[in-house]
């Protein structure tokens, strides 16, 4: 009796001492914290230029906004020709060849396509964060991870260039995941993918 006794003043005895110093657990990771951690991440990466799918109606676009003219037809096929980029165009976009001309080469049905490459270079904007859940992060002893969506920046763009981003054929948005460690008792960003 007296066995029992002492073990179950023990026991409140350890329950008690839990309380008083406190069970350590991890900081709660906001999704407003998440968040912000992500932009940050992405806003220290060199920022890169919006890839730009052209098919005919963007090549169309283009011709109208005087980004690029026709340099050279050929009358044995009249959908093909070639096309320099004007001096306005340089400013607004780079050939992924690195040259100046456009070689429009479309089947019959005149459908064909190239990708150009915006010059101004932008950093995505992160958003439709989910709420962190713990999750099992290797090289990491305490994780979570979350969804989010980061969208292609067009802001400083011409009108006409962010039309031509929005055509079809374009994917301005990505599902990703960040994983996150604690450290030091703080939330750190572990990974992007």
């Amino acid at each position: 009796m007296k066995r029992a006794f002492e073990f179950r003043v023990l026991g409140v005895l350890l329950v008690v001492g839990l309380v008083v110093t406190g069970c350590k657990s991890a900081p709660e990771l906001s999704q407003a914290e998440a968040q912000k951690m992500i932009q940050a991440y992405y806003d220290q990466q060199p920022p890169e230029p919006t890839h730009v799918y052209v098919d005919y109606t963007g090549l169309k676009q283009g011709v109208d906004a005087k980004y690029w003219k026709v340099v050279k037809a050929f009358p044995a096929n009249k959908n093909w020709g070639d096309l320099d980029l004007t001096d306005e165009g340089k400013k607004a976009y780079k050939l992924e060849d690195g040259s100046n001309t456009i070689h429009w080469r479309p089947d019959d049905q005149n459908k064909g396509h190239f990708y150009v490459n915006t010059v101004l270079a932008t950093h995505p904007k992160v958003s439709e964060v989910s709420d962190p859940q713990d999750d099992v992060v290797p090289g990491v002893d305490t994780a979570k991870s979350c969804k989010f969506t980061a969208t292609t920046n067009l802001e400083g763009l011409p009108d006409t260039v962010k039309q031509m981003a929005h055509d079809v054929g374009n994917t301005l948005t990505a599902r990703r995941t960040a994983d996150f460690g604690l450290e030091n008792g703080a939330w750190k960003l572990h990974g992007v993918h």
